[in-house]
């Protein structure tokens, strides 16, 4: 794409997305170019056009920084905030007569308040008879109906300030790597509708560069019924049996994965049935190109971190990130008091949702009767909740002594990221979303007023979660970075967590674990202490159960 059909392209959708209500301002120049990209109306305006991709983000800014100066539909106001170009106002019309970033006072005629309005002296007729309205002002923009004085103090409310720009900074993502897919899945579809759009200039490549699906035709897919609504973790999908989550039968035995029955894609009551409709994997193949790392964040970090104890956590300079731990127990008779104290508790409980589900439940005075409250004096709780126990957490939050602050949800998307059509879980509705409370172990002033954990990392991240579905009650990673920017540091524990669950920082505990693996010498000395029968030994400076 040359520059000239960029700005064309850039041109285009600032006039169809403000006419349109799609956007509004203030926002990013990166949002602007996510909105580009996800939209077609801009390359129908446009024929002939393709569509940027996030590599072009300095281009789009130099059109946009190109745009403030000299734009024939209207005029832009920019702010650079953060490392970020920021599009702070938009006003389409002609400039000559409009112009918001530096508005011209006009002399106003006198008005005689005692006159008739019917008459026609009001002011803009009186303006309008002078010549000085060719052209007709509409304030399209809730800045464009402020001062200048009011726009440099909107400016001013805008800036973030210097702790929220070194809290953001510390925990950026480093890893861009972004692979956005083709709206048309495989790419003999995505061919054919390129080819459709300008049959006479064949387009070269014949696919687009987003990534692709290739169907998976297996001797009992049938075609013709479409997509199956689970995807990839269909339970008679073979990638769903070597899921972390799936517990194996003893080797020796001859026994096969203990699969969920009656629950997959093949239909209720058609136990462990191949499923017969349609599922994909990834089209891609070495002259594609290099696919995103999907890890490639863990092995990145901040070259040179501030000197000030900014964001830190609890333990300050002095944060000692442990490798993952696990305790295999029975959670509902294991004494919690023994494991100390905790910064974060994350919990998924097994609510009972009154469905039939591939796992034990827990009843509601059982998860009332939990001993959480032993496992904080100060810090937060993440509980996830769907269906009847929304109402439920909440009630647990009470009883424990937490006071709900904040809610995050996850929207659930597909293997091709889109929404979930069918979930697993609804009485009335199919369920797209979850949710995971979140409280703070309810501490007071002499006031009455909360008071929050001073190292906690308020303003970070948002309260929405767009991640794809994996296996039955796995939740997305997202969640925990989520929770450790909050909280860098200190220490974290998870509840009914599984194998999947472990990372380096927390403690897990769960049934479906297997052996036992402590680091922290301290706890495994109380639990020696306490359950005599676990034999432990000690590797290095670790006490390593077996």
């Amino acid at each position: 794409m040359t520059d000239d059909e960029l700005s064309l392209l850039v041109s285009t959708g600032l006039q169809t997305f403000l006419t349109s209500g799609r956007i509004s301002t203030p926002l990013t120049s990166m949002d602007f170019l996510l909105a580009l990209i996800s939209s077609k109306s801009s390359t129908s305006a446009a024929p002939g056009l393709v569509m940027p991709r996030l590599t072009d983000l300095t281009r789009v800014e130099k059109v946009l920084e190109a745009f403030s100066s000299n734009w024939d539909h209207g005029s832009i106001l920019l702010s650079h905030e953060g490392g970020e170009l920021h599009i702070t106002d938009v006003h389409l019309g002609n400039p000559r007569v409009l112009d918001t970033i530096n508005p011209r006072k006009r002399k106003r005629a006198p008005i005689d308040e005692d006159a008739d309005s019917a008459a026609g002296n009001t002011p803009d007729e009186i303006s309008s008879s002078n010549g000085e309205n060719d052209y007709s002002i509409s304030m399209n923009t809730p800045l464009g109906n402020l001062s200048k004085d009011l726009k440099e103090v909107y400016a001013i409310l805008q800036k973030s300030t210097a702790k929220g720009r070194l809290l953001a900074e510390r925990f950026r993502s480093l890893n861009g790597g972004f692979e956005p897919i083709c709206t048309y899945i495989t790419k003999v579809d995505c061919a054919k509708s390129r080819s459709e759009a300008d049959p006479s200039n064949p387009p070269n490549p014949a696919f687009c560069n987003n990534l692709h699906f290739r169907p998976l035709i297996r001797p009992h897919t049938d075609p013709g019924l479409g997509h199956c609504s689970y995807l990839n973790t269909c339970y008679s999908e073979p990638t769903y049996s070597q899921s972390p989550s799936i517990t194996p039968f003893p080797p020796g035995t001859g026994a096969r994965v203990s699969l969920p029955s009656g629950l997959g894609a093949g239909g209720r009551g058609k136990e462990k049935a191949p499923c017969r409709y349609l599922h994909f994997e990834i089209d891609w193949d070495e002259k594609d190109g290099p696919l995103a790392p999907i890890d490639g964040w863990r092995t990145q970090r901040l070259k040179k971190p501030f000197k000030i104890e900014l964001g830190m956590g609890p333990d300050g300079r002095n944060m000692q990130v442990l490798p993952p731990q696990w305790i295999n127990c029975d959670l509902r008779r294991f004494d919690y008091s023994v494991l100390g104290k905790f910064h974060v508790i994350m919990a998924d409980p097994p609510w009972d949702i009154h469905m039939s589900l591939p796992y034990g439940t827990m009843t509601d005075d059982e998860m009332r009767a939990m001993p959480i409250p032993t496992l904080q004096d100060e810090g937060l709780l993440f509980l996830w909740v769907t269906g009847r126990a929304m109402e439920v957490g909440r009630e647990c939050l009470r009883v424990w002594g937490y006071t709900r602050v904040d809610e995050v949800v996850w929207v659930k998307t597909n293997q091709l990221q889109r929404v979930i059509r069918t979930g697993r879980t609804g009485h009335w509705l199919n369920h797209t979303k979850e949710h995971m409370l979140v409280g703070v172990k309810t501490r007071t002033d002499a006031a009455g007023n909360l008071i929050f954990p001073s190292w906690a990392n308020r303003g970070l991240d948002t309260d929405v979660i767009v991640s794809e579905v994996r296996e039955t009650s796995r939740k997305p990673d997202e969640a925990y970075g989520l929770i450790e920017r909050m909280c860098p540091g200190g220490r974290k524990i998870e509840i009914f967590g599984r194998k999947h669950n472990t990372r380096p920082g927390w403690l897990t505990l769960g049934n479906q674990l297997g052996q036992d693996q402590i680091y922290e010498e301290d706890l495994a000395a109380r639990i020696k202490a306490r359950y005599p029968e676990r034999f432990m030994s000690v590797s290095g400076q670790a006490m390593i159960t077996r």
